[in-house]
């Protein structure tokens, strides 16, 4: 009979390390992006305000790793654009009157 470690099947699930950190305490400070994953919003009163989309952010500050969770349209639009290859990069992250901006 087969085993199931023969059948070399591996988790494709992203699983982010770290606490949760609200995006207000990264404001203008450098961080290391690692990772991102963008899907559907659960969020009742963000559907309703046209938000269907929510970003998770794995990154660093100092060494210590956290979990970012954000609807930022801003944000999605510009982490696609990354190249897998370029990951992990450094950037700060600013708001400029409500539209938050990788920089």
């Amino acid at each position: 009979m087969t085993r199931f470690s023969d059948l070399n099947i591996k988790i494709s699930i992203k699983n982010f390390e770290g606490d949760k950190i609200r995006i207000e305490r990264i404001f203008n400070r450098q961080i290391t992006v690692h990772d991102f994953k963008i899907e559907d919003s659960k969020v009742s009163s963000y559907k309703e305000k046209g938000i269907t989309k929510f970003l998770t952010l794995q990154i660093s500050i100092k060494g210590e790793k956290y979990i970012l969770f954000t609807a930022s349209m801003g944000l999605i639009e510009e982490i696609q654009k990354v190249p897998k290859d370029k990951f992990p990069f450094e950037t700060i992250i600013v708001n400029d009157n409500k539209i938050y901006e990788f920089t």
